[in-house]
């Protein structure tokens, strides 16, 4: 049985086309894994990837996309709303089938290592594969940014955990990690109130007294005029999609500000939705096993098993 992991790829870019479509090159058309999604933000500026498939083909073609990300963009002179230490700024691997965290700890520390033999990038390690303790939040690692950073990196406590203690000069570092699903998720706000959204921002996530499991920050949608609350959902069974919604809109109605809309930036899981659905639509003893698209696909998967079918084309 062959191992399946999920890997979402952080990229500091959003807004060049050319340069997206250069570092999503890689993804598409390779045996072993399938490129799910991809998603640019010009606000955020920032591009977002979903690779599902096995470790090995995954690894290989991450870093050709990074070896294109990194000499393409320049951290230097790079803007945009969500914070980052490198062109390549996050990596996390989360386990799906016959693979235990354990295993995604260990594919995070031996790629992390090709990864800076490779790109000369270092490397810190997040969440279940940090080697300090107080590094497994990524807004730790990513305090004050790749800015603050270009100086406090020679600090013993900011030193890398792969790699000399300066950054690359113009790809910063890259944070590597494994971790849970999570769901990003946004909340935009009919406002062009910045301290709105940063104050709500502080209200909902769990390092500042909030809902456990939630992480926030408040952004500015100049394009839009728009402001938003940007949030992580490490869990969404302790804390579901709903109960933050609603959570942001009472904080919201404090502040004579409305939700326009949300959006989720990248891939969840279908329970996500449904426990919001069978919410917001008040459905009594609503099951999973309702939903005529989600039981057929465990019709096919259980005549998968009757047949002795052990692996999934990819």
């Amino acid at each position: 049985m062959f191992a399946l992991i999920q890997c979402v790829p952080n990229f500091s870019e959003g807004r060049r086309e050319e340069v997206i479509r250069g570092i999503i090159g890689p993804f598409k058309g390779r045996k072993g894994f399938s490129l799910l999604d991809y998603r640019a933000d010009k606000d955020h500026n920032r591009l977002v990837v979903t690779l599902v498939g096995s470790p090995e083909p995954i690894m290989d073609a991450l870093l050709e996309a990074s070896a294109f990300a990194v000499a393409n963009i320049d951290l230097n002179t790079h803007l945009g709303g969500h914070p980052r230490i490198g062109a390549i700024d996050v990596i996390p691997f989360i386990p799906l089938r016959n693979i235990e965290m354990d295993g995604c700890v260990k594919l995070a520390h031996s790629f992390g290592q090709r990864f800076y033999e490779k790109l000369g990038v270092p490397v810190y390690f997040y969440e279940e594969a940090a080697l300090r303790p107080g590094r497994r939040g990524l807004e730790t690692i990513r305090k004050g940014q790749y800015e603050l950073l270009k100086t406090e990196i020679v600090k013993p406590e900011r030193h890398p955990d792969v790699g000399e203690p300066k950054l690359h000069h113009s790809a910063g570092a890259t944070v590597i990690g494994a971790r849970n699903f999570l769901i990003a998720f946004n909340v935009n706000l009919g406002t062009t109130d910045l301290n709105v959204a940063r104050e709500i921002a502080r209200a909902i996530r769990a390092s500042s007294g909030g809902l456990c499991h939630v992480k926030g920050i408040g952004l500015a949608l100049e394009d839009r005029g728009l402001t938003q609350v940007s949030l992580n959902l490490v869990d969404y069974r302790k804390n579901p999609l709903y109960r933050v919604v609603e959570f942001i809109r009472m904080e919201a109605r404090r502040w004579g500000v409305s939700i326009v809309e949300t959006e989720v930036y990248g891939m969840l899981p279908a329970d996500a939705l449904l426990d919001s659905s069978a919410y917001y639509l008040q459905l009594a003893g609503f099951e999973r096993s309702q939903v005529i698209d989600l039981a057929m696909l465990d019709m096919a998967a259980e005549d998968d098993a009757q047949t002795g079918k052990k692996e999934v084309d990819i």
